[in-house]
């Protein structure tokens, strides 16, 4: 990885799309579709090849960070927003200028002790961390270089 990357998280309620779910996809692989607020759109917009993602249950219990996972295709328009028989379809969108954006995402290995939501606000180093701020609720997010050599510590050792 080269100084360059930045740190991801993306969240997924395991009802949905779990972390199972990706490590036994065809080639741990998925698209990463169906967001629907622009801020986050803007996060997978910015994603490039390489980067490292954290795999985070939402709305579990308990919710924690299961594994790792890399950008293996950088974002591109979101064909759910076209598909008329999709959940995600989105009448405004237009192929010429596409509003939404997805990324492909590879499962790297899941994390032996995957921190619960409780651990990761008991960590002072993470106070300033995105996913611990009141009201978030982006599903998409940037991790620092420090939150994330922080989570990968707890997630190994416990």
């Amino acid at each position: 990885m080269t100084p360059a990357h930045r740190r991801w998280l993306v969240k997924s309620e395991p009802t949905t799309f779990s972390w199972q779910d990706l490590w036994k996809a065809p080639r741990r692989t998925t698209t990463w579709d169906g967001v629907r607020n622009f801020q986050a759109r803007n996060f997978l917009r910015e994603m490039q090849v390489g980067d490292p993602v954290f795999f985070y249950h939402s709305s579990a219990d308990p919710t924690a960070i299961m594994g790792i996972c890399e950008v293996v295709r950088a974002g591109y328009p979101d064909d759910t927003a076209f598909d008329r028989k999709s959940d995600h379809f989105d009448p405004k969108s237009d192929r010429a200028q596409p509003t939404w954006y997805m990324v492909d995402l590879r499962a790297v290995r899941p994390l032996r002790s995957p921190p619960t939501l409780a651990r990761l606000r008991e960590e002072r180093g993470l106070s300033n961390m995105v996913l611990l701020k009141k009201g978030s609720r982006l599903s998409v997010q940037p991790v620092t270089e420090q939150e994330w050599d922080i989570i990968e510590r707890i997630g190994e050792t416990g």
